[in-house]
């Protein structure tokens, strides 16, 4: 059986078909981690995120941030470890965006422009940690599938 074609399989960033005879375990999953990465950054790293990550981080003299207090416009005093860093509309908003760009991403990826910026990030990307499989998404997939 002739593997079948997709949009991304001309960049140098192509999707692992298991079917593809011709793929060893080791080349599909750094292809799998190279694609990972790239739209890590691109979609969800370089997103609103980054405003979140842009603010002042409280000092923690125990690590875990117990023993840091915020103090809301009521006077309430809430534990670092329980404050929401987000409310509802930022999440949504946050979560729009992701979806928008990995949409883009998609339907895009043979643009010019975005494959400029494709190249000019994936090598920034490249020097993350190496990405492992994430049980926890195994088990809520098979949760939610049976």
């Amino acid at each position: 059986m002739k593997p079948q074609t997709g949009m991304l399989d001309h960049l140098s960033l192509p999707v692992a078909r298991r079917y593809d005879r011709g793929m060893n375990d080791a080349d599909e999953k750094r292809i799998a981690a190279r694609l990972a990465k790239t739209l890590a950054m691109l979609c969800v790293r370089n997103t609103a995120l980054e405003d979140l990550h842009a603010g002042i981080t409280p000092v923690s003299r125990t690590g875990d941030y117990s023993d840091v207090i915020v103090i809301d416009a009521e006077g309430r005093e809430i534990p670092w470890t329980e404050v929401s860093h987000l409310d509802d509309e930022a999440m949504r908003a946050l979560m729009r965006q992701i979806v928008n760009r990995l949409y883009t991403f998609h339907l895009m990826a043979d643009d010019p422009a975005l494959r400029k910026t494709i190249d000019r990030w994936v090598a920034a990307a490249g020097a993350w940690d190496a990405p492992e499989i994430d049980q926890g998404l195994l088990g809520k997939v098979v949760l939610n599938d049976g």
